[in-house]
């Protein structure tokens, strides 16, 4: 029996066959997701004429950044809600329907309500699938100390990045001839065959996800039905009229949704450490080392995240984009990421396997984060190159790519990881909402930092980002022995 059981968990590439589908699932979603960003912030900026929003350039990317922000930082609640209400299996399948449901709004050809409406439920339901199908990786391998789990981690980001390649290279190509509403019909229609393949594939999953694991009880659901229910739908009523009738400010919007990027965490940190009696004196030790592995990744993501936007913006403008007499679209230039990824993924998987605790989780944020510095210098060398007005090679842009692609690898398949592993029991779940808001955190600050292009010019702002995310990366490598140690290992 055991021998057939372990025949069975190596159908997918040596790991449990419920990889498969959660793999497929987040491939899907993830083509929806990235399609359609690469093409939002060139969108935003196109003139209404062209069927786009028209918005300044700083503006369209805080919209973007906190757009980025919501996705990341709404997996909290989702988190929460998997934990204590649906269970992590349903929950995913809620968050896709919303997920499809935001695609469908934006693909209505009619005005800016639907586009912000679609891109409010778009958030609402990523925030309810990504952390809890992340978890649900985690829960395919029993044991804590499963050798395979951050190999797992990593085939499951191959996933994510084959997606990823696909809807970049799809939704962009489609909206060429200002056809925007087309290609964000694409994105939906991706998310539906993700759900599809999400539904035909839960069989494989076992008794992964299946339950709630800390639900709430009847005196818990009776105050979150009388407190929780209202006090959302209040705040979701609000998002909806502001999102059809667009009478909020843009600019201050997204600075005060940068601030809550920010106090979400600090606040919930604060009640693990200080107001949680279900964290045991071991594991609140653990998430010492775990506050540090999140600010780093914040940082990781304040620059890589400027991919759909800085970025985005620099291929449109100032690269030139003919290649062997083929114009290609802007949007496909952040796609060499991807395909470098699909190509890598399954090499660190490997690594991770053979290295086994010789490299330590933070050695590797460590090494990220130099790694993500060192791509913005030379962004900012493109940046210098083009400030005479010529555009620049596209091999810039690419260089920069391959080298996030490798602190990429360093940082996110181990840091979904090392959340699933430090994360109390209690708040298993929750925790991995915890890891997407370093992406949030890091992802609004990010879309508020260019901000700074107004007072400085661009090659000294990739540089400012650049020197910062180095020094970062030192500081952690001088208390990686200390961290590791904090963690356990």
């Amino acid at each position: 029996m055991e021998s057939q059981t372990g025949a069975r968990e190596r159908t997918f590439f040596g790991h449990p066959r419920g990889l498969a589908t959660l793999f497929g699932t987040e491939m899907w979603e993830r083509f929806s997701y990235y399609g359609m960003r690469a093409i939002l912030v060139l969108f935003l900026t196109a003139s209404p004429a062209r069927g786009g929003m028209g918005l300044p350039g700083v503006t369209a990317i805080g919209v973007y950044g906190v757009y980025i922000a919501s996705v990341y930082l709404l997996a909290l609640a989702g988190g929460w809600l998997s934990d204590r209400v649906f269970g992590a299996r349903r929950a995913v399948l809620y968050g896709g329907s919303v997920i499809m449901a935001g695609h469908v709004s934006m693909a209505v050809p009619s005005g800016g309500g639907f586009v912000w409406l679609g891109l409010i439920l778009i958030a609402l339901g990523s925030g309810m699938m990504k952390p809890n199908i992340s978890a649900m990786v985690g829960d395919l391998y029993r044991h804590e100390d499963d050798a395979r789990r951050d190999s797992g981690y990593s085939v499951f980001y191959m996933g994510v990045n084959v997606g990823a390649f696909a809807g970049i290279q799809v939704v962009p190509w489609l909206q060429r001839g200002d056809r925007w509403h087309l290609a964000f019909g694409a994105a939906a229609v991706g998310m539906a065959f993700g759900l599809l393949q999400y539904v035909l594939g839960k069989r494989h999953l076992k008794g992964a996800g299946e339950h709630a694991e800390h639900r709430l009880t009847p005196e818990e659901r009776a105050r979150f039905v009388r407190v929780a229910l209202p006090s959302g739908g209040a705040a979701v009523a609000a998002m909806v009229l502001w999102a059809v009738t667009g009478t909020l400010n843009l600019d201050r919007f997204t600075i005060v949704l940068t601030v809550v990027s920010a106090a979400v965490p600090a606040a919930y940190f604060a009640f693990l450490f200080l107001g949680s009696h279900e964290i045991t004196p071991r594991e609140r030790t653990r998430l010492v080392a775990y506050l540090w592995l999140f600010i780093a990744a914040a940082i990781f993501w304040m620059i890589y995240d400027q991919a759909g936007g800085a970025l985005t913006l620099f291929a449109q403008h100032q690269t030139d984009l003919n290649v062997l007499g083929f114009e290609i679209p802007a949007g496909w230039v952040s796609n060499v990421n991807s395909l470098a990824i699909i190509i890598l993924a399954p090499v660190f998987a490997e690594i991770w396997i053979k290295a086994g605790d010789r490299f330590g989780t933070p050695l590797k944020f460590a090494a990220a984060l130099v790694l993500v510095g060192l791509s913005f210098v030379v962004m900012a060398l493109a940046a210098d190159a083009a400030s005479g007005g010529t555009k620049v090679s596209i091999m810039w842009l690419i260089s920069v790519y391959l080298v996030q692609t490798l602190g990429e690898l360093f940082i996110s398949p181990v840091g979904l990881s090392v959340t699933n592993k430090l994360a109390p029991q209690a708040f298993v779940n929750q925790m991995m909402g915890v890891w997407f808001l370093a992406v949030a955190l890091g992802d609004s600050i990010g879309g508020q930092a260019y901000r700074l292009t107004r007072v400085v010019p661009m090659p000294w702002y990739f540089l400012i980002l650049a020197i910062f995310a180095v020094i970062a990366g030192l500081v952690m490598l001088a208390c990686a022995r200390r961290l590791s140690r904090l963690m356990g290992d």
